[in-house]
């Protein structure tokens, strides 16, 4: 919860960008704020989606003075129904129609507010208190039902990928698990490195190798939320050259090691 009227706080005045899926609700305040260098305004019982890389920036709209406003960062593994599809299309799925381009916000109308704030806020008492039972089980249904809820105020599904973006991600979920990388990719499909990460930034918002790389580390949190594999293992399989790579990239993609995360994801009852 952020809340300026209570703790006094400003919001930060730096550009950044988030490296998971971001919901933000703002209950009360007005202003305008920057995704990817264009203005964005912000209202009472809006619901603003922010992708991975957007690029955010508070200075350069109109902060608001006072405000208050729930934030909700996760990975989509951590939803059940999305745990259960190919990462590489996870952005396709209807339960994240609100992070699709052609989306991005949408207005909650007045009578379902309170419930917006009732579930964001029991959400955060459940990961507050994360060893009380059944808590991981209450924490993916409310974040599932924040979702559709997010989604319904949509403008439509996600479309499908197109037949080239389509035929990369079946390529890379064959492959991801060996040692290749873009260029590998890019040849099994007939085309040079640069030109399909060229058309791959264009369709999708991101190059070739970061998708290789997206796949891989939700496979690595995979191992590490349900297995007790040592490092070098789970980087083998998940295509990854050894352990010493593998918590680097961990780390700049979580702000943490692999070995702490495994541990609060075992602190879950």
């Amino acid at each position: 919860m952020l809340d300026t009227e209570a703790t006094h706080q400003p919001l930060p005045d730096h550009r950044h960008a988030h490296d998971f899926l971001v919901l933000v609700y703002l209950e009360a305040g007005a202003g305008s704020f920057a995704v990817d260098g264009t203005e964005r305004p912000l209202r009472a019982g809006e619901v603003h989606a922010l992708s991975p890389e957007q690029v955010i920036d508070l200075s350069a709209g109109s902060q608001p003075t006072r405000y208050r406003a729930w934030a909700v960062a996760f990975t989509p593994d951590a939803v059940p129904a999305l745990a259960a599809v190919s990462p590489l299309t996870w952005a396709y799925h209807p339960l994240l129609a609100i992070f699709a381009p052609a989306a991005g916000r949408g207005l909650v109308a007045e009578p379902d507010r309170a419930g917006w704030s009732g579930w964001l806020a029991d959400l955060a008492g459940e990961l507050a208190d994360p060893g009380r039972l059944g808590a991981r089980e209450v924490v993916a249904g409310l974040l599932t039902r924040v979702l559709v809820a997010a989604a319904r105020l949509a403008p439509g599904p996600p479309g499908a990928p197109d037949p080239l973006v389509q035929q990369v991600f079946e390529q890379i979920e064959a492959t991801f698990r060996e040692p290749v990388g873009a260029g590998d990719v890019a040849r099994a499909l007939g085309y040079t490195p640069g030109h399909l990460t060229t058309v791959l930034r264009e369709r999708t918002g991101r190059p070739l190798l970061e998708w290789i790389t997206e796949r891989r580390m939700t496979e690595v949190r995979r191992m590490l939320r349900e297995t007790d594999l040592p490092l070098a293992v789970v980087a083998s399989r998940a295509g990854l050259r050894d352990a010493t790579y593998l918590v680097r990239r961990f780390r700049v993609l979580h702000g943490i090691t692999p070995q702490r995360w495994r541990r609060t994801q075992r602190s879950w009852p």
